[in-house]
């Protein structure tokens, strides 16, 4: 069966026009994967700088799904659905916050603060933009086009079930949940950035050899005897002024992101990074949104901190954790 659809349909998905027409130019597709690997080829490969500027400015600010230089009217609607939970979630105080600092985000990066908002209440919403407010803005810029790939996926599944909502349960995909090797993502948007300029664009780096990220998860539940799913996943990395983090002295600000994602409903995480063939020693941080997923339970997150030696830079490190309410365990896996 093939699934065929339009330059428009392509654009509800995504506001950059560059992105729809390549789309539209490939199709028709013969599945949903077949549809996610395509758009995360054309995205982060063969959209330039302004076109993830255009599909940027496609999005309404967080907590006004009215504002915005939306597309089409299915674009605007489901804008307001996916900005639902954080709507429901607004008070007064919180929306004035959630407008004042979205007002210094685009003062500062120049394009909306940009985050795959379903199904997150507006605290959320306001701690993560927050927390990505500080990072440089070539930092930024990059946050934003990963945020704007797991927004595209959400809606490419719209567009394939047929419906106006998340794929069914055993069909999630996440942002990160693509198999193809991804390039360095630093390396394309200097390049990017660079023939925006005018000046040649770099070579994009070559696929790695890998095929998944040096460093993974899992997690499972043994207290329901089944995988953990739907649990929220971050990766960090310690940079901070000590070589490394102190015990007994926590020093927030050392530790900088490198991905998060949600795990699937084998209990897996998507990409928490690239695929690179070589790793950067260091220090690293998991961390487990557990008492989201657990709300009774004992811990509100669980964190696993570990290091990855310059002798061990081309080997892959699996760092699940089961857990139940009451109690957890890791290990270094395969």
């Amino acid at each position: 069966m093939e699934f065929g659809f339009e330059e428009k349909d392509f654009l509800a998905c995504c506001g950059s026009t560059a992105f729809a027409r390549e789309m539209a130019a490939i199709a028709p597709f013969v599945s949903f994967e077949q549809a996610v690997e395509a758009a995360r080829e054309i995205w982060f490969n063969k959209v330039d700088v302004n076109g993830w500027l255009e599909a940027f400015a496609a999005h309404p600010q967080i907590g006004d799904s009215k504002s915005g230089n939306q597309k089409s009217e299915t674009s605007a609607q489901w804008s307001k659905g996916e900005q639902s939970t954080a709507l429901a979630t607004a008070t007064d105080s919180t929306l004035q916050e959630l407008f004042e600092w979205n007002s210094r985000y685009r003062k500062k990066f120049g394009f909306v603060f940009l985050i795959c908002a379903s199904g997150r209440s507006t605290p959320e919403v306001i701690a993560e933009l927050k927390k990505r407010y500080p990072n440089r803005p070539i930092v930024e810029f990059e946050n934003a086009a990963q945020e704007q790939m797991k927004i595209t996926e959400l809606r490419l599944a719209k567009l394939f079930t047929g419906k106006d909502k998340y794929p069914p349960a055993g069909r999630e995909y996440s942002a990160t949940q693509a198999t193809k090797a991804e390039e360095d993502r630093v390396k394309i948007i200097g390049a990017h950035l660079t023939a925006a300029s005018g000046a040649p664009a770099i070579k994009a780096s070559q696929s790695s050899v890998r095929t998944r990220p040096p460093i993974t998860t899992h997690v499972l539940d043994v207290s329901r005897g089944s995988p953990g799913a739907g649990i929220e996943v971050r990766l960090e990395m310690w940079k901070g002024t000590q070589p490394r983090p102190l015990f007994g002295e926590p020093d927030s600000r050392g530790w900088i992101f490198q991905g998060s994602s949600i795990t699937d409903n084998d209990g897996r995480s998507g990409h928490l990074m690239s695929i690179v063939d070589n790793v950067e020693p260091g220090i690293y941080r998991i961390s487990f949104n557990t008492g989201k997923y657990s709300p009774s339970g004992f811990f509100p997150y669980v964190s696993i901190v570990f290091e990855i030696k310059e002798s061990q830079r081309s080997e892959h490190f699996h760092v699940p954790i089961i857990f139940s309410p009451f109690s957890f365990t890791t290990y270094r896996g395969s």
